[in-house]
């Protein structure tokens, strides 16, 4: 059965976190909605063009298995500051069902909202400061209850194959894993 994921984006998010995530999870044959929460159409943090799937108000009322957010700035900023999302976020976590950042999201989106309360939780190195010093940590991936945190750019096709493992299977994840000539 397909899993539901959501993508936010925004101006400014990281392209290749973004592309990583939804191609990554599209490929284990999830059915991934990427939603903006501006316009449509978003110039990402290195001047990529993406065209959303819908914009973040179309998507309040739906059930996500996850939702996975890239970084970048300053598009974690637009994702913190957008109240749907936010609302989105933490009826997610308190149904239990995933929330993902990566990069700068887990300290600027998550952090202020409450959202890694009681959770270890990594990200960008040069925002680790905004977390909690007694939770933060230096691993590449964290995976703490229902709470999935990574650093950036460089880890964002484990980052995205770690989702498809713990929405699918071990064995989901290797399959898509090798498909993509992921050394293991």
């Amino acid at each position: 059965m397909a899993k539901k994921v959501l993508v936010p984006i925004a101006d400014g998010s990281e392209e290749i976190e973004a592309v990583c995530i939804i191609d990554t999870l599209r490929r284990a044959g999830a059915e991934v909605t990427v939603a903006s929460v501006g316009i449509l159409q978003v110039v990402a943090s290195r001047c990529v063009q993406f065209v959303a799937d819908a914009l973040i108000a179309d998507c309040v009322n739906e059930t996500y298995d996850c939702i996975a957010l890239p970084g970048g700035m300053p598009g974690a900023e637009h994702l913190r500051d957008c109240e749907p999302l936010i609302a989105k976020l933490k009826e997610q976590k308190a149904s239990g069902r995933l929330c993902a950042a990566i990069c700068a999201s887990p300290a600027v989106v998550f952090q202020p909202h409450g959202l890694l309360e009681g959770v270890r939780a990594t990200c960008y190195p040069s925002f680790r400061d905004r977390l909690d010093p007694a939770r933060a940590s230096n691993d590449r991936i964290v995976v703490d209850k229902n709470c999935i945190t990574s650093q950036g750019p460089a880890t964002a096709i484990d980052f995205a194959l770690k989702l498809v493992e713990l929405l699918y299977s071990p064995t989901k994840a290797k399959e898509v894993a090798e498909a993509m000539l992921v050394a293991s």
